[in-house]
């Protein structure tokens, strides 16, 4: 018999990573979580040493279905791929399940799937469905009381005391940082773990909101959004817990993927710019292959 916890990532079980995920968030050291929307990029976190992932919802949508970050992508979806990148890596995972998909008995499916397909965490947003991107116009928003039930249902249907809830208000753009600042005052009541106020428009008011709120708050570092994008230790001095990155990767892939592409029609090969890419090797190692060739010999052993 060969034990499950020798296999190679992928194919082995991981366990203990909520726990692992709330000592970071409530470590004096900014956590870091870059943000993936599949194996590969999930992998490229993992590798490059970050403790934590974060799966984008926008990037899901836009790998998975062709779909801008608008509501499009289904709670199956997402779930199946959040299943596949918690299995591709062994740091925490954290998930953006958007709204919760519709009513307290959605966000409690949607819990429990995910806490199964071993994801650490989910971040639910007070917006109404469908939710658009938090760094765009047309964002609605529902009343307190429809987020607080979002937010009790999602504690209630946790199996695991660790596994984080994570309540984004979209509160700013519209009514101000003060009624932001109050919803996110009201979700902590209702037993979120951490405070995520969307879109903060400088650094006095970064600085505001974690001055006022008592508990963990997260930070989105979007290039090009309404919320100044500042270093990690500027962050953590601000008073922020966690700081997410969730297009970083899908932009520069979408940016580089372009080059690649414009220089192969140019030139006729992609030679000019292997320098840039990984090898055969490097790729195949990034996902284990000497491990899983080797469990595989493991079983195909005759004598």
């Amino acid at each position: 018999m060969i034990a499950a916890d020798t296999y190679p990532t992928g194919l082995g079980r991981v366990t203990g990573r909520s726990s692992r995920l709330r000592a970071l968030v409530e470590a004096p050291d900014l956590l870091m979580a870059p943000g993936c929307y599949d194996c590969l990029t999930a992998r490229l976190v993992a590798r490059a040493g970050f403790p934590a992932a974060y799966i984008t919802g926008s990037g899901v949508s836009m790998s998975a279905i062709g779909a801008p970050d608008m509501g499009a992508l289904s709670s199956a979806e997402l779930i199946e791929r959040a299943q596949r990148i918690a299995d591709s890596v062994d740091i925490p995972v954290i998930c953006d399940i958007d709204t919760g998909f519709g009513g307290p008995i959605n966000v409690i499916r949607t819990v429990r799937d995910l806490e199964r397909a071993g994801i650490s965490a989910v971040q639910i947003e007070d917006q109404a469905w469908p939710k658009k991107c938090g760094h765009e116009p047309g964002r609605k928003l529902v009343s307190p009381a429809e987020m607080t039930s979002r937010i009790k249902a999602a504690v209630d249907a946790r199996h695991d005391p660790d596994f984080l809830i994570i309540a984004r208000t979209d509160a700013r753009t519209d009514q101000g940082l003060n009624a932001a600042l109050d919803r996110a005052a009201i979700y902590a009541e209702a037993g979120a773990d951490v405070a995520f106020v969307e879109s903060p428009e400088s650094r006095d008011e970064m600085m505001a909101l974690n001055s006022r709120l008592k508990m963990p708050t997260l930070a989105n570092m979007v290039e090009g959004g309404r919320t100044p994008v500042l270093p990690a230790g500027d962050l953590q001095t601000l008073g922020y817990a966690l700081a997410i990155y969730p297009n970083s990767l899908t932009r520069l892939m979408g940016h580089m993927g372009a080059e690649l592409l414009a220089n192969l029609h140019d030139t006729g090969t992609t030679d000019g710019m292997r320098n840039r890419m990984l090898d055969h090797r490097a790729l195949w190692d990034l996902f284990d292959y000497p491990e899983w060739t080797a469990l595989e010999d493991r079983f195909n052993q005759t004598d």
